[in-house]
């Protein structure tokens, strides 16, 4: 299981345990249920996840970091190269302040961005695996 939905059952159980109650009237055979508000937002941010559950962890290759003057265009510059040489694998362009990054690839396995960073490695001498989320193959209905 991911982390971040065993920290989302875990609020949610915790919720229900304290922000939970329950009016029972014998005459009407009715519940009426209290519950706290953020039980219903953390519902909806699971349906939200769940929708678009196209995502896992796994790895990829950053093979470009820069921050500064023009280095967003540096980083662009960095992404046409490497999808000009490599164009079956995919490429992302990122921004966390300050830095403009490029990674590629999707890999499920270390061992598979492994393999592929010594494929790479010639061309991209500062190229390193790092942990993120990666988006997983399309499949057909």
């Amino acid at each position: 299981m991911k982390p971040n939905v065993i920290y989302l059952v875990i609020l949610i159980i915790a919720g229900l345990r304290s922000g939970y109650a329950q009016e029972v009237r014998k005459d009407s055979g009715s519940v009426t249920v209290y519950q706290d508000r953020r039980v219903d937002e953390l519902v909806q941010k699971q349906v939200k996840l769940s929708e678009a559950g196209n995502s896992e962890e796994g790895y990829r290759i950053q093979i470009f970091s820069d921050s500064g003057n023009n280095s967003k265009t540096k980083a662009q510059s960095a992404m046409d190269d490497f999808l000009s040489k490599h164009p079956e694998v995919k490429a992302y362009l990122a921004f966390k302040s300050p830095n403009y990054k490029v990674k590629v690839g999707d890999f499920r396995s270390k061992l598979d961005a492994i393999r592929y960073l010594n494929q790479i490695s010639a061309e991209f001498q500062n190229a390193f695996i790092i942990s993120d989320q990666i988006n997983l193959p399309q499949t057909e209905p």
